[in-house]
């Protein structure tokens, strides 16, 4: 998780991915499944975008949560 977000902390967000089953990591790397990301996103998105990483917003992370 990255960036700032509108609608949830990071913390949040890191604590949803964990009660639906995810692992939050730190950092990103070549196995992780995605990165939240949100305004002014810095070198976690530089990161995952070289490693082709799939980035989504907040909103598509809410979205995965209700599907």
């Amino acid at each position: 998780v990255t960036g700032t977000l509108a609608n949830y902390t990071r913390e949040q967000i890191e604590e949803l991915i964990i009660s639906n089953g995810g692992k939050a990591a730190s950092s990103v790397s070549k196995n992780t499944a995605f990165l939240v990301a949100g305004a002014n996103a810095g070198s976690k998105l530089a990161k995952a975008e070289s490693l082709g990483v799939p980035v989504i917003s907040e909103e598509d992370f809410a979205a995965k949560l209700t599907n």
